[in-house]
């Protein structure tokens, strides 16, 4: 009986201890995506960017950034460390999570190059591609949003117009009539120019 209850109290120590070492996730940009793009998933070949600094001191050990081009390996299938393994899963195309991963989920005690034996490491990491799987395309400019745009444009170039022919009419009092041809000549070249620019916008908005 003595023994039993030695060896739950192992036990209970062995769980509080692998309890403590969990990976720690802190998700620092989270996007949408809606069929038919995916979250990732165990067998999916993803690409990864990353920053890789040591908890004790804060030194940078590696990073893809510098070298412009993301990790890509199978997720789920013991390509990587256990803690990016596990960790990676269940993220959208643009999706952001920083790991904090203690040395039973890195490389445990052994030295990997710059990296000491026992370190607990931080990885800075973006989901950057699924492969096969669709990217989530960025949000567009609905059309009644264009259309309210073009309202407002099409509202201050009538204010211009006002504007110049209240202009007029005070010069027109003069007997100026060269004034008058000038002002509405100015009036309808800032029309033309507004509504130029109003389709320009809207133009480019809709392409996104």
């Amino acid at each position: 009986m003595r023994f039993f209850s030695v060896s739950i109290a192992a036990l209970a120590a062995v769980a509080t201890g692998v309890l403590a070492e969990e990976v720690g996730i802190d998700i620092t940009n989270s996007v949408d995506c809606p069929p038919p793009s995916r979250k990732s998933a165990k067998g999916d070949m993803i690409y990864v960017h990353y920053r890789g600094t040591l908890k004790d001191g804060g030194k940078e050990f590696d990073t893809s950034y510098k070298r412009g081009q993301p990790l890509g390996f199978v997720v789920g299938e013991g390509q990587v460390i256990k803690g990016w393994d596990d960790n990676l899963i269940g993220m959208c195309i643009g999706d952001k999570r920083t790991l904090t991963i203690p040395p039973a989920f890195g490389y445990g005690d052994r030295t990997m190059g710059p990296i000491p034996g026992g370190s607990t490491l931080i990885f800075e990491t973006e989901l950057m591609d699924i492969k096969g799987v669709h990217k989530p395309e960025p949000v567009a400019e609905s059309a009644s949003s264009a259309g309210e745009s073009a309202s407002s444009a099409g509202s201050v170039a009538g204010e211009k117009v006002t504007d110049a022919a209240e202009s007029v009419a005070g010069e027109a009092t003069g007997g100026v009539k060269e004034a008058i041809a000038s002002k509405v000549g100015e009036a309808a070249e800032a029309l033309k120019v507004t509504i130029a620019d109003t389709d320009g916008d809207g133009q480019e908005h809709n392409e996104l």
